[in-house]
């Protein structure tokens, strides 16, 4: 079984995509590593994602699952560079063939997994067995990412413009905006604790997997 877990930044995908993942033992992508593991690429190479764009599909290329493991790729830095290359409709090509190959390896061993990202549950797997888009009010985002990153002295103010921006250019693209899949389950966690949103998305998986005794 496939569970995808769409929506904007911020929302909590990653807090529920791990809980389900550890809690029924799937495999897990945050297909949002793969755009920042080669933004990393990018910020390293020198190129300018508004006008390099053959430089970076080729980077794209090179690509791999692995790369999800690079240290630094949470930084607010790599994040904006991955929004900016994201509506590049070549890279989304090329790292949705990563993506795809992740999904077969983990049919093959029949394992099942959670994807969390923008598009998966509308372009990448649409065939997937079970669809959250998790979403939250921007406000509440820009505080949550405030805590997030409170260590490193991050600006409120600073965070809400970054988030509008990112919002803005995931939901405006014309190449895979942000929007629920229609047999997506849509759980707003903007007035949730973590308990409650891992609780609502657990129950939906669960109805999707009764023919599975295994869950």
């Amino acid at each position: 079984m496939i569970i995808t877990i769409d929506g904007p930044a911020g929302a909590g995908k990653g807090t529920i995509a791990t809980y389900l993942a550890e809690k029924y033992n799937l495999a897990y992508m945050d297909t949002g590593l793969l755009y920042r593991a080669l933004s990393k690429k990018v910020i390293e190479s020198g190129l300018d994602p508004q006008v390099n764009h053959s430089e970076i599909i080729e980077l794209a290329k090179q690509v791999t699952v692995m790369d999800t493991k690079i240290p630094g790729l949470r930084s607010e830095d790599v994040a904006a560079v991955g929004s900016c290359i994201a509506k590049i409709s070549e890279v989304r090509e090329e790292l949705a063939v990563v993506q795809h190959g992740f999904i077969e390896d983990v049919r093959k061993t029949g394992q099942g997994a959670v994807m969390d990202g923008r598009d998966i549950g509308t372009v990448i797997c649409p065939e997937a067995e079970c669809k959250l888009f998790i979403t939250a009010r921007p406000e509440v985002r820009s505080q949550r990412r405030a805590l997030e990153l409170e260590s490193k002295n991050a600006e409120a103010a600073a965070i809400a413009k970054q988030i509008a921006e990112r919002d803005s250019s995931d939901t405006n693209r014309k190449v895979s905006p942000v929007i629920p899949a229609e047999d997506a389950l849509v759980i707003d966690t903007s007035d949730m604790s973590i308990g409650e949103a891992c609780a609502t998305a657990d129950k939906f998986f669960r109805s999707k997997c009764e023919w599975d005794s295994s869950f």
